[in-house]
């Protein structure tokens, strides 16, 4: 599961690779570390016009979470998730610069578990969007974002999960197909287009 990605593109970088956008500003912050709770960048759609807003990272969970906010959408047929991946306007795009996994085995001399970052092999345009859903609240709006079965890559550290990542081609797709052209969406990222960070 992650829990943990950096957004550290400036505004013009973003533009460059989703167009432009409303809710322009000079530049954004610096997000290097971006855990469950925290505010976010995320694009969506609004009455045909893609929209930056923050919001915070994570569902207000169920009764079976324990109330913990639930970050990632794992089961596409879950009726948690169904309603919002049947309405377009509900998703959006999560803009990532990298994401992390945590190892399995802490290490021995400290008891704690390694950060294993990835993302993009091009270094001149590490920019790219998980695929994500968002919800509206009583004084703040929520995401999260789809999560599928690991590349190779990825699960070599982490074999359960990694994040759904979308090539430039398939935003529009993600944000405007039917419900079953968008879920086909959720699908490890190619090997080849990825590195992992020291």
């Amino acid at each position: 599961m992650c829990n943990l990605y950096s957004m550290t593109a400036t505004v013009d970088e973003m533009k460059k690779l989703f167009g432009g956008f409303e809710g322009d500003r000079a530049n954004l912050p610096s997000y290097d570390e971006i855990y469950p709770g925290r505010l976010a960048p995320v694009l969506r759609r609004e009455e045909g016009t893609l929209r930056l807003d923050e919001m915070e990272w994570g569902f207000p969970g169920p009764q079976a979470a324990k109330g913990r906010p639930v970050t990632n959408v794992r089961n596409l047929s879950s009726p948690f998730w169904r309603s919002a991946l049947n309405r377009p306007d509900r998703r959006c795009l999560v803009p990532v610069t990298r994401f992390c996994e945590w190892s399995a085995a802490p290490d021995p001399s400290t008891g704690r578990k390694f950060k294993h970052w990835f993302g993009l092999k091009d270094e001149a345009a590490p920019l790219f969007a998980f695929a994500g859903l968002w919800r509206p609240g009583e004084e703040k709006s929520y995401f999260a974002f789809l999560t599928c079965a690991p590349n190779t890559m990825v699960g070599a550290v982490h074999p359960k999960a990694m994040p759904v990542m979308l090539a430039a081609d398939d935003h529009d797709r993600w944000l405007d197909g039917e419900t079953d052209e968008a879920c086909a969406l959720a699908k490890a990222f190619p090997d080849e287009t990825m590195t992992q960070f020291a």
